[in-house]
């Protein structure tokens, strides 16, 4: 059964209402998948209905993050 803990919810920069959500999510695709870590973008602000979402395994977070610093580093102000 799919369980949902949302860890945190952080302002969409440049937008009036929209969020980025951050959530744990226990057996996404059915019993026995692996755990993954859910960042949903919502414009509207609901967070439960966001227009974009990325299920992220926790084996590859690291590497995500490592992108998206690199990604800020080469590529902010552009």
């Amino acid at each position: 059964m799919k369980k949902v803990k949302r860890l945190i919810t952080i302002p969409l920069a440049h937008t009036k209402e929209g969020v980025i959500t951050i959530s744990h999510i226990e057996e996404p695709y059915g019993e026995g998948s692996h755990p993954v870590v859910s960042i949903g973008i919502s414009l509207n602000g609901d967070e439960n209905k966001p227009d974009w979402k990325a299920h992220i395994p926790y084996e590859n977070v690291e590497e995500v993050i490592n992108a998206l610093k690199e990604a800020k580093k080469r590529f902010k102000g552009s």
